[in-house]
């Protein structure tokens, strides 16, 4: 349960559930739009915030992937970062339907 409202494209009222949720969203999107093509973690990182060199920012990604990965969505060998087959089937039934 959150314990904040989320506004429309307001990240100052959304909880660190919320925003974590979007990020992760983000990354996997973005992983499986460019699928079969493959990413570093870096290269995810710089094409999502925009080359930001902050730290905060890339901790968002780092950790949208890791929590990808824990739950089974994403793949890490060395430094690429890959979808697994069952996010890239889900995907393809995705844009069926």
């Amino acid at each position: 349960m959150h314990d904040k409202p989320k506004g429309a494209g307001d990240d100052e009222r959304a909880t660190t559930a919320a925003l974590d949720d979007r990020d992760q969203a983000r990354v996997l999107r973005q992983v499986l739009f460019l699928y079969p093509e493959t990413l570093t973690l870096a290269e995810v990182a710089r094409e999502l915030t925009f080359g930001s060199t902050d730290f905060h920012e890339q901790d968002r990604i780092e950790r949208a992937v890791r929590d990808l990965v824990a739950v089974g969505l994403l793949h890490r060998v060395g430094d690429l970062v890959l979808p697994t087959r069952a996010a890239v089937y889900f995907h393809a039934l995705e844009e069926v339907g």
